[in-house]
């Protein structure tokens, strides 16, 4: 017969009662320990773990009230908050033993017992702290996924001046649980404003669902969204729930809501404003609770008058509004984001420390990065894999073709020395493949005062 792998403590100060219950609960049990004294109980759970505790409710002679045993509940459960108990009492008192479950037991068992029954609320017992300890687990693992993909969208950083704006107001509006709809280009970190409100709001212990609207069909919308009940439709197999009842209690991020066609504005407004789904294949409404943030890259103003976006909507989405500025509006930005990115792919990749001169800096802040924060992370990420050296240099970083040839065009309205001048020695150096020493001679100048133009110019 294989035995249960669990480890049991009887506390009992019944001589009898202990060897006849070690006896038989050694047959089906692995490990089974009894304690005649409870109060060496303290110095016991100091050393070892039990799966499950039998504790006696009356310790002294002619005690009936059960006030020991509640005792001695408390002081176990004080060392080990997930104990399993079941109280052993030799009275049957429905109300005591009411009061011992309320107090913190799992169950409890008359005596003298029957065997089978006192086994059969032994597996029990098991059977829910087995269950328990599952659900911690998974509390747990769920707090570190969270933990570990906030940490991505861990940083707004920036000391410009809109992007303080940006910080104040998401910092502002996280205690609350106003909707708020974020509005940037591709690229401006979107979803970093929306974790960090959440990360800052009431809501920050619960989940945070992303939801790609833009990635979402039409036909799979309301699935996706709202759930289904099995036999919905011909794949459903079995009942599942949408994103927002998984986001119940905490914060559903709709991205690219810009997206969303005039049937599925309506239906999603039928949502927010009853704040109930109803499944696919079913006919009953669940409440839902959750924080709404959406962002979008696109103009909803003038789809609004337009009339390709739904007006209710916006003002059901956007009780709060937030700008995201694009990146060539915040140039004193780069620094600090190239030097957390750099640390960040440092570690990631377990390479060297980096860093960048003065000279890189110039060349990436004189870029448009039309891709904005996204584009300057995946540069700086290319840089710190391909770079052999210490210090990142301007052709570490990734600048498309079409740019090189864009940036050496001369402009006939803009006409200056200096614009001639830079244009001219990156040509020259690029000709000789960053020989400095041919680049000096052919321009005509000294190594020394073609390092000073290359400083200058950030090249």
């Amino acid at each position: 017969m294989t035995k249960i792998k669990a480890r049991v403590l009887i506390v009992d100060d019944d001589a009898d009662i202990l060897l006849a219950a070690k006896m038989f609960l050694r047959q089906h049990i692995e490990i089974v320990h009894t304690e005649k004294n409870p109060a060496n109980l303290p110095d016991i759970l100091k050393n070892e773990v039990f799966d499950l505790i039998l504790l006696d409710m009356n310790f002294s002679r002619d005690a009936t009230s059960g006030q020991e045993g509640f005792h001695w509940l408390n002081v176990i459960l004080e060392q080990d908050p997930a104990a399993t108990v079941i109280f052993i009492t030799g009275y049957g008192d429905i109300e005591l033993a009411v009061q011992g479950i309320k107090e913190g037991a799992t169950n409890f068992i008359l005596k003298p017992w029957e065997n089978r029954k006192l086994l059969a609320t032994i597996e029990t017992s098991l059977r829910v702290r087995e269950s328990k300890v599952e659900l911690e687990s998974l509390r747990s693992t769920q707090k570190m996924l969270i933990a570990d993909q906030d940490q991505a969208y861990s940083n707004l950083i920036g000391n410009s001046p809109a992007m303080q704006k940006v910080m104040k107001m998401a910092y502002r509006v996280a205690g609350t649980d106003a909707n708020v709809l974020i509005l940037g280009e591709n690229g401006t970190g979107k979803e970093v404003v929306a974790r960090a409100i959440h990360r800052a709001s009431k809501r920050k212990d619960k989940v945070f669902i992303n939801v790609d609207l833009g990635a979402i069909t039409e036909s799979l919308f309301e699935s996706e969204l709202f759930g289904y009940k099995k036999g919905a439709f011909t794949d459903a197999k079995e009942d599942r729930a949408g994103r927002f009842e998984a986001a119940s209690g905490g914060t559903i991020f709709l991205d690219e809501i810009g997206n969303l066609s005039q049937n599925l504005q309506s239906k999603l407004l039928s949502v927010l404003q009853s704040r109930q789904v109803v499944r696919l294949g079913s006919n009953k409404e669940i409440p839902i609770n959750v924080r709404l943030i959406c962002a979008t890259n696109m103009p909803l103003y003038q789809m609004v008058s337009e009339n390709k976006f739904r007006q209710d909507l916006l003002y059901r989405i956007n009780t709060v509004e937030i700008k995201l500025p694009p990146l060539r509006e915040r140039l004193e930005d780069i620094e600090p984001l190239v030097e957390f990115y750099i640390d960040t792919y440092c570690n990631k990749y377990k390479v060297a420390k980096k860093r960048i001169n003065a000279g890189t800096l110039k060349r990436l802040q004189i870029h448009d990065w039309p891709g904005n924060i996204r584009e300057l992370q995946h540069a700086v990420e290319r840089a710190v894999i391909l770079s052999e050296n210490t210090i990142l240099e301007p052709h570490d970083f990734f600048v498309s073709e079409n740019e090189d040839r864009q940036s050496d065009q001369f402009n006939a309205d803009n006409l200056n020395l200096e614009e001639v001048e830079r244009v001219l020695v990156r040509k020259v150096i690029d000709k000789h493949g960053g020989n400095i020493s041919r680049a000096a001679k052919e321009l005509g100048l000294t190594r020394a005062s073609l390092y000073r133009r290359i400083e200058k110019y950030g090249l």
